[in-house]
């Protein structure tokens, strides 16, 4: 039976404006064509809607809440109020419509949205992702559901799908539909595929395609094109090649295919059986912040310079409030993933089978700067937040206050022995696996936990440990903790806090077998804590516990300080399998809240009325297993990163995605021309603590920042007791320095984390040569030290250092540097007097 929705289709709503992350690293794509005004071209813009589940799940109870509306709504009426400047045809909606098959005011927030596009004419198809069916498991296709129970095609069957202008008819499951629309004087067909169509929804595709042999195909579906666990990279997903084999590649007509579900951006190129490409597209932005922010994708066809420009736009973000905005609100997301053109020569592709196919006339500016002009008039965004992956395993934000940071990097690869210990670097609170008798587990395996060298791209530590085989239903797990009498066991964290940790989930996860494991708990029991109310769920479970629920969501469960209070949680969306994620929960006590952000972003459902944690005493952090009745259970089955905790309320730029600034970065460094017989002695300045300066050119060494922000290169002929003579060995017995040669010279100093390093500072100059002997009219041959000048014969310039020094004369300052007068030659120091000199690693015993 189809609910009951006003059917005004005439009617258009007022336009509802007032007068988006994480920012992925760029996959290398054409950036988008710079038109010109006068560019006239035959142009229109298809627009796509990704998948909207949070929208609608948060729509009653945070959105509207909060703004008086919520992000679907925004991109429907936006599409409607622009649908006819920006000359958009059609819009395809890529399914997972609602988060919660099953709740109907969450179909109520869509079927409101998606009618501002009735109302307005706009043409559109939809279609089911997984969280749009009753029953979303691989082996189940769209064939095996009772159709009088699914709230799909209740909502958005056939029925409705009907009234689109460009409708051509559904399956007879009604879950899959084609619409055929006119643009620029050519047709397109939209083929629409939702979640599992089975073989007989694909013969019926095919007798779509082949009832419509001259119409160029763009296929939309739910899951088709994955992303790899790097956020960036595109990566086949077995579905999509079920697709690709049974019906793609053999239909030259399908030449774009849209898919969401996988949570990111990228996209694929394949070739067919006709030796065409076919371009693949993923677009799901649902764990960014506000569960998408409203972004969309729009794509202008230019059909007379052969090209579709991508753009990724959010009318949600110039539509709120600009106090409410914050760094993850942008109008556009600009990374070649999020825009970019894909080249294509319609005539030549389409030749065929539509040889008739041309372009319009070109009578169009550019679309794509259109929509940028529309969307940024009087809009002033914030910055947004850029990631940078780190240089070196030294290359994180040290924080004061840190309480723990364990890292498991630098211990090897493989199997972790029972009680093999993980340093923690900031205090005493190591980790050490717990031997298997006594972890009370009787079925695990040595060989269940290992060191891997895969991590996180944006962790700066090399490796991670992992769990393998853990099923709760054999009671096999394993688990890393603390000792009993580690400081951090005991923190109460009553002044807010940020445990922040890399977490990826192993692809091999199930409910029946992983549902409702846990990461990392502060072990105990709850019950036993004094004020603790009853509850129906965990009441025996730890105080606090960061785990996966049976739906894949983030749990962040925690008993504040005030333990009267109870239970406190905080939820993700669902996470894909097999990729790394960050997760950081940060408690800020001056707003009682604990926010769990995922890769950045905050999640819609947070804690509130919290602060701190209820412990019990003396009871360790547990890495890789729920703690319930007082012992480990439920394993992690997965990889647990580098884990941190500090003892305040922490923001993005302090988190371990973070790298440290090497914008403030300084150099004494000499110029101009100097005296003959210059001796350089050391070159100073001010960095990035932890930082490696690297001075090259004909000067070379190394230092290592000190932690007071100093650093300092001795430069000459260094030698470590016992070991051979090398420029900028740490802690070397320096030789006697030596005079520079006369001539010209160049140097560069540095300071970075590896690969990762600041814009150089550089300086050039001069040794005059040494004054020729009035006597004689030839160079001094006097002794060096003596008092007369030097006889040894000079170096030419660029050579490096030379190999005799002299006697020091009084200090007298030039400048940031020191010279010193040695007999009748000069020798510059530049150098200045500084502390914890030992700390950057280079002072050296003279």
């Amino acid at each position: 039976m189809t609910p009951d929705r006003p059917r005004s289709r005439r009617r258009r709503l007022l336009p509802a404006f007032a007068a988006t992350a994480a920012v992925l690293a760029p996959l290398a794509a054409a950036p988008l064509p710079a038109t010109a005004a006068e560019d006239l071209a035959s142009r229109f813009t298809l627009a796509v809607l990704p998948d909207t589940q949070f929208y609608a799940r948060y729509s009653a109870d945070q959105f509207m809440p909060r703004y008086g509306n919520d992000p679907f709504a925004v991109q429907t009426q936006w599409l409607a109020d622009h649908a006819e400047e920006l000359k958009v045809p059609f819009v395809a909606h890529l399914g997972d419509v609602v988060d919660r098959v099953g709740t109907t005011r969450e179909w109520e927030a869509a079927d409101r949205a998606m009618q501002t596009l009735d109302d307005a004419d706009v043409p559109y198809s939809i279609l089911a992702g997984n969280h749009d069916v009753r029953n979303s498991a691989d082996d189940w296709y769209d064939t095996d559901y009772d159709l009088a129970n699914e709230p799909f095609v209740q909502w958005f069957g056939a029925e409705r799908a009907a009234e689109q202008s460009t409708y051509g008819g559904s399956d007879p499951t009604g879950f899959n539909q084609y619409h055929v629309f006119e643009a620029e004087g050519q047709q397109f067909l939209v083929l629409a595929l939702s979640w599992r169509a089975s073989d007989a929804t694909l013969a019926w595709a095919q007798e779509v395609l082949d009832a419509n042999p001259t119409l160029p195909v763009i296929l939309t579906t739910h899951s088709l094109l994955n992303i790899q666990p790097d956020g960036v990279s595109p990566k086949e997903d077995p579905y999509g090649q079920r697709l690709w084999e049974k019906l793609i590649r053999a239909n030259d007509q399908i030449f774009l295919t849209f898919n969401g579900h996988f949570h990111g951006s990228t996209q694929l190129t394949k070739t067919n059986d006709f030796g065409h490409p076919v371009t693949q597209v993923l677009m799901d932005y649902q764990m960014a912040y506000e569960g998408g922010n409203g972004f969309l994708g729009l794509l202008e066809f230019d059909l007379t310079n052969n090209r579709i420009s991508v753009q990724t736009a959010s009318p949600w973000v110039v539509w709120k409030p600009r106090e409410s905005l914050t760094s993850y609100d942008q109008a556009f997301l600009e990374e070649p993933n999020q825009q970019f053109t894909i080249d294509l020569d319609f005539e030549e592709r389409f030749a065929r089978f539509a040889p008739d196919f041309t372009a319009g006339t070109p009578d169009e500016p550019s679309l794509t700067q259109k929509a940028r002009d529309i969307l940024l008039d009087g809009f002033e965004g914030p910055e947004p937040i850029d990631l940078q992956q780190p240089g070196s395993r030294d290359d994180f934000v040290e924080v004061e206050g840190t309480l723990a940071h364990w890292r498991f990097g630098g211990t090897g690869e493989g199997v972790v022995a029972e009680g093999q210990t993980f340093e923690d670097i900031a205090g005493d609170a190591d980790l050490h696996r717990v031997p298997i008798t006594a972890s009370g587990s009787d079925s695990a395996q040595v060989g269940d936990v290992t060191v891997d060298d895969d991590a996180n791209p944006f962790s700066s530590d090399s490796a991670a440990v992992c769990f393998a085989n853990s099923d709760k239903r054999t009671d096999r797990f394993s688990i890393l903790a603390t000792e009993d009498t580690a400081a951090v066991n005991n923190a109460q964290l009553e002044n807010g806090y940020t445990i922040e940790t890399f977490l990826k989930i192993d692809e091999s996860w199930n409910s029946d077998a992983n549902s409702w494991m846990k990461a990392i708990v502060r072990s105990g029991n709850r019950s036993q804590l004094p004020g603790m109310p009853w509850s129906q769920w965990d009441y025996t479970a730890s105080p606090v516990a960061l785990g996966l629920s049976n739906l894949k969501e983030f749990q962040w469960t925690e008993v504040p300080v005030t333990t009267t209070k109870g239970d406190r949680t905080a939820w993700s969306g669902e996470i894909i399998l097999d990729r790394w994620v960050h997760v950081a929960m940060v408690n800020d006590p001056a707003k009682q809240t604990t926010t769990m952000y995922v890769d950045g972003a905050p999640v819609l459902r947070n804690a509130t009325d919290t602060l701190g944690h209820s412990l019990n005493e003396d009871m360790p952090w547990v890495f890789g297993a729920d703690w319930v009745d007082d012992h480990a259970t439920n394993g992690w089955a997965g990889c647990i990163g580098e884990t941190r905790v500090i003892d305040h309320p922490t923001t993005p730029e302090q988190w371990l995605t973070a790298r440290p600034d090497l914008s403030g970065f300084s150099a004494e460094l000499p110029t101009g021309t100097l005296p003959a017989g210059t001796v350089i002695d050391e070159i100073t300045g001010e960095g990035t603590p932890g930082a490696t300066v690297t001075l090259t050119g004909d000067l070379a060494g190394t230092a290592v920042v000190a932690e007071d922000g100093s650093w300092s290169i001795p430069v000459g002929e260094q030698v470590a007791a016992g070991g051979a003579a090398h420029a900028g060995m740490r802690s070397a017995a320096v030789l006697p320095r030596a005079a520079l040669a006369p001539g010209e010279y160049a140097v560069e100093v540095r300071q970075g984390f590896g690969p990762r390093v600041s814009d150089p500072i550089g300086s050039t100059f001069a040794i005059a040569a040494a004054p020729t002997d009035p006597g004689t009219g030839t160079p001094g041959t006097g002794t060096p030290g003596s008092g007369t000048p030097g006889s040894g014969t000079p170096r030419p310039a660029g050579d490096g250092l030379a190999s005799t020094g002299g006697t020091v004369s009084p200090i007298v300052p030039i400048g940031a540097g020191v010279l010193l007068l040695a007999g009748l030659a000069g020798v510059l120091i530049a150098r200045r007097r500084r502390t914890g000199a030992a700390q950057a690693g280079t002072e050296s015993a003279e």
